[in-house]
């Protein structure tokens, strides 16, 4: 496999996915994290990103639900380089109904090499780095050769 580096501007993309029963999870650490945020691009799936929008008073892009396809609507923004990390808060005691759709997100999120936070502590040392409103450089793998043979 082939690599290369790109450079994450300041300002980044964010993915913002809860899991119904973390919702009210994820709208807390957001509105601890309110003015941070707002200095980013922001995603979130269905409802979630409705009530960021409104209780968090925070500018988010709305996909679909999840369940719907705002999974694999994140997963193709990443796949794409139009998330630069995800904050993604899900249950891991209760089963979903459409968890090979989230199992699908986590890996994209890996093989493209974006940082991920999957519960509040993590969440916190992410957005508390040096990283999180800084330039950032990172290896993603390169598929260019690959896309341009299959292509011609």
């Amino acid at each position: 496999m082939l690599y290369k580096n790109v450079t994450i501007s300041a300002s980044k993309s964010i993915a913002l996915v809860a899991h119904d029963n973390m919702k009210s999870t994820l709208l807390a650490w957001c509105c601890k994290y309110q003015e941070s945020l707002n200095q980013h691009r922001l995603f979130a799936t269905g409802t979630t990103g409705s009530l960021l929008s409104e209780q968090a008073k925070l500018d988010v892009t709305k996909l679909i639900s999840g369940p719907l396809g705002g999974d694999q609507q994140i997963g193709a923004l990443i796949t794409e380089q139009n998330i630069d990390m995800m904050i993604f808060f899900w249950d891991p005691l209760e089963a979903q109904p459409h968890d090979p759709d989230v199992k699908a997100l986590l890996r994209l999120a890996s093989v493209w090499n974006i940082p991920v936070a999957c519960n509040e502590s993590t969440a916190d040392f992410l957005i508390n780095s040096s990283l999180f409103d800084a330039p950032y450089e990172k290896s993603i793998p390169d598929y260019d050769q690959y896309i341009n043979q299959r292509t011609k």
